[in-house]
């Protein structure tokens, strides 16, 4: 049979590549031909059909017995649903201040979901039980909302990885409060890449109660999944879901594109290239007089600071954004599909115009 004809064509050239986001890679060719596997013929919608209930089965191989996946369109609705199903409409939620839900979600946490951020400074990106503490109290006092959740992201939005002691600790310390945890992990497979451990070491075996999954930075078209944990810990999920305007009509090409991903090792294979590359990228530049790693490269982000023109001049030739432009600082993200060449005239170029 002849291929249907279309009046599609290509408007971009395959070979560029940049190291502004993750977001910016195409899908992996595993996961296009899963969606087009589950093409064809009718399933029911709404979630009711076998790709997503086939899930169900790689997500508790993945993160315990108890767990349950709830496909979502995005990240942000990732975690607008998950913060919801965890705090009351007078709650709040304990998170650092450069997490992405305070950071990058356009208010859509406490504009959406209806509850507060209470954000907390971090060195690196992480919280700890002493640095949960700045926010954690006066549950008892109706002028201040109740700290009700804690939200930490694996890996960090700078680029950072807890440890699974470190998460443990904080779990311990924010339910000894009467709080559940939640997990950002947009980016959970390059965590457990750079760790070298299942996902489930850091999350459902150290008390994580509630976690966003991200797929669309590991190689999918599109689509996330919260990851319910501790069943005790939410209460109506669907409804949730379908009410933050999350909820698939076509959820087998979400579910499908995560049973690529999971159900082997698609997902570690994509995270561990994208880690190798950042290292390469963060070896590359180190040697160079005038460019400072700021934090520790554990996953597939390098944060340096550079002189601004020199960053202006380079985002002609590559794309990358500042991170913080008022210090200098830029952001390089690499993906599955960044390539060693890739790197290698990056930083040829990162030389070329710091010797200008």
């Amino acid at each position: 049979m002849n291929p249907p004809k279309t009046d599609a064509r290509r408007h971009h050239d395959p070979q560029v590549r940049g190291f502004a986001s993750d977001n910016y890679a195409g899908v992996h060719p595993e996961v296009l031909s899963a969606i087009a596997l589950a093409n064809g013929g009718h399933q029911v919608a709404y979630g009711e059909d076998d790709y997503t209930e086939h899930l169900q089965q790689i997500i508790r191989s993945h993160f315990g017995a108890t767990a349950e996946a709830f496909p979502v369109f995005n990240g942000t609705g990732a975690n607008v649903v998950a913060l919801q199903a965890v705090t009351d409409r007078w709650g709040a939620v304990i998170c650092a201040e450069s997490a992405h839900i305070q950071v990058d979600e356009g208010g859509a946490p406490e504009r959406m979901a209806g509850l507060k951020l209470l954000t907390v400074p971090t060195p690196d990106g992480k919280l700890t039980p002493e640095l949960i503490d700045r926010q954690a109290y006066g549950w008892e006092d109706e002028h201040r909302a109740m700290p009700q959740a804690v939200s930490i992201t694996q890996s960090t939005e700078l680029g950072t990885v807890y440890t699974p002691d470190e998460i443990r600790a904080i779990c311990e310390h924010a339910h000894a409060h009467g709080m559940k945890v939640h997990l950002d992990g947009s980016r959970l497979a390059n965590a457990a890449a750079s760790l070298d451990v299942p996902m489930r070491t850091f999350t459902n075996a150290v008390g994580v109660d509630i976690l966003s999954l991200g797929g669309t930075k590991n190689g999918a078209l599109f689509g996330e999944a919260v990851v319910v944990i501790n069943q005790d810990a939410v209460r109506r999920m669907k409804h949730i879901r379908k009410m933050s305007m999350q909820l698939a009509s076509k959820m087998r090409f979400v579910s499908v594109q995560f049973e690529a991903l999971l159900a082997r090792d698609l997902w570690l294979r994509n995270a561990r290239h994208a880690n190798e590359m950042a290292e390469r990228l963060a070896e590359g530049v180190r040697a160079v007089h005038g460019v400072e790693l700021l934090y520790p490269v554990q996953a597939n982000g390098v944060f340096a600071r550079l002189p601004h023109d020199v960053s202006e001049r380079l985002q002609k030739r590559f794309r990358f954004y500042f991170w913080d432009e008022a210090a200098g600082v830029v952001r390089w993200m690499c993906s599955f599909d960044t390539t060693e060449e890739d790197v290698d005239a990056f930083v040829a170029a990162v030389k070329e115009e710091m010797a200008r």
